[in-house]
C-alpha cells in the first residue's frame, strides 16, 4: 500500500520500520522540525527523520500543518506533496501536530482508508498526550493499543483494532514504551494488510480519561502522598522527567522504589516519623515515611551530574543516615 507517515519520536519510528520492512511503499514521511536538544543544545533530528533519510524516503517537515497560521507557506507546502503522493492511506503516531480537517479530507477521498493513528492506550480510557506514564500514575493493571480511524475530535475515532497488555509491578514507562512500539506496529502492519476486513466501531463515552502531557513539576515527590503513590510516579516518570526530591539541600532523583508492607518496617529507632523521614539506610534501600503512616523503599538514586546507582552503590560515596528527610520542591533540573 503507498502510504503518507507522519511521526516523530522513538515509538513513531518503531512504526515507521516495520511498515517499510512490511513492503508498504512509503511516499512522504512527515515529521516535526529539528529541535535543540542535548547539553550543546545542538539542532537533533527526531528519531523518524533519521530513519527517513537512511532509507532515502521523501521527507518534510512543516512547523504547522493550519494554512491560515503563522506558518501558512509551509503548511500549503505540506497540502501539495501530501496531495502529490497520491497514498491510499495516512499513516500518523505520535507526530506532535494536530491534522487540520484538510488533511482528514484528502486522505478520504474515492479509494482511499483514511487516516490510521496508533494510540498507546485501551481508548477510550487514556485520550491525550501521555497515555503511558498517565495509565502507570492511576495505578492501571492493563494498557494496549488502538489502531484507529481519526476524526476532527481529539483520540475520538472508530477503533478498528485492539490489543491488551498487562502492566506489571515493575514496569516503568520506558519499558512498557518499547513493548508497545512494538505492538503498535505489528497491529498497523496488520491493519493494512486486509483494509477491507477491517470493522470500525465507535467509542464509547464511557471511561474516558484525558492524558495531558507530562510537566518537570509534577515529578517532585509529595513525601504526604501514600508510599505506593510515591512508587507509581517514580515508575511513571522514568525515563522522564525523572521523579525528584531533596536531601540536604541537594535535588537527587529516585529512579527505583516500592511500597512496603507495615510489617517489613521494622521500627523508628525512636525518630520522631514525618513524611519524608529516613526511617534507615542499608543497602537494599532507604526506608522513608510517607503519607498516611505508609513508608517507602527507594532503591535506586542519581546526584546531579551522576550515574544512576543502587542504593548500596550510592552509600558507598554518599553518607545517609536515619533521621535525616527529604523535604522542600526540587531545584531547577541539573540531572
Amino acid at each position: 500500500m503507498r502510504l503518507v507517515f507522519a511521526g516523530t519520536p522513538e515509538f513513531a519510528r518503531v512504526a515507521l520500520a516495520h511498515l517499510h520492512a512490511a513492503g508498504h511503499d512509503i511516499a512522504l514521511v512527515l515529521t516535526q522540525p529539528d529541535r535543540p536538544a542535548g547539553r550543546g543544545m545542538k539542532l537533533q533530528h527526531s528519531a523518524v527523520k533519521q530513519f527517513a533519510l537512511e532509507h532515502q524516503l521523501a521527507l518534510a517537515q512543516p512547523a504547522s500543518l493550519r494554512l491560515d497560521g503563522k506558518f501558512a507557506l509551509e503548511a500549503h507546502a505540506a497540502q501539495t506533496r501530501i496531495t502529490q503522493a497520491r497514498a491510499d492511506a495516512m499513516v500518523v503516531v505520535a507526530y506532535g501536530l494536530i491534522l487540520p480537517q484538510w488533511v482528514l479530507e484528502t486522505m478520504a477521498g474515492p479509494g482511499q482508508w483514511a487516516c490510521f493513528n496508533i494510540h498507546a492506550s485501551l481508548l477510550p480510557r487514556w485520550r491525550g498526550a501521555a497515555p503511558i506514564h498517565r495509565a502507570i500514575e492511576a495505578g492501571d493493571t492493563e494498557t494496549g493499543i488502538t489502531i484507529m480511524q481519526m476524526d476532527a475530535g481529539l483520540d475520538t475515532g472508530p477503533m478498528v483494532l485492539q490489543e491488551r497488555m498487562a502492566i506489571k509491578a515493575s514496569d516503568s514507562t520506558a519499558t512498557l514504551h518499547d513493548a508497545l512500539a512494538v505492538m503498535g506496529a505489528r497491529l498497523m502492519v496488520q491493519a493494512l494488510d486486509k483494509p477491507a476486513a477491517l470493522r470500525a466501531r465507535a467509542q464509547t463515552q464511557e471511561g474516558v480519561c484525558y492524558a495531558h502531557k507530562i510537566e518537570k513539576f509534577e515529578a517532585v515527590i509529595d513525601w504526604q502522598q501514600p508510599a505506593e503513590h510515591i512508587a507509581r510516579k517514580v515508575r511513571a516518570f522514568d525515563p522522564f522527567p525523572g521523579a525528584s526530591t531533596r536531601l540536604a539541600g541537594e535535588t537527587l532523583k529516585v529512579w527505583g522504589a516500592h511500597a512496603l508492607a507495615h510489617r517489613e518496617v521494622a521500627g523508628t529507632g525512636g525518630l520522631q516519623v514525618r513524611a519524608g523521614l529516613i526511617l534507615a539506610s542499608e543497602p537494599r534501600g532507604l526506608v522513608v515515611a510517607a503519607g498516611a503512616s505508609t513508608c517507602l523503599r527507594i532503591t535506586h538514586l542519581q546526584r546531579p551530574g551522576g550515574k544512576r546507582l543502587a542504593v548500596a552503590d550510592y552509600l558507598q560515596g554518599h553518607a545517609v543516615a536515619p533521621g535525616q528527610c527529604f523535604d522542600g520542591p526540587a531545584a531547577p533540573d541539573t540531572i
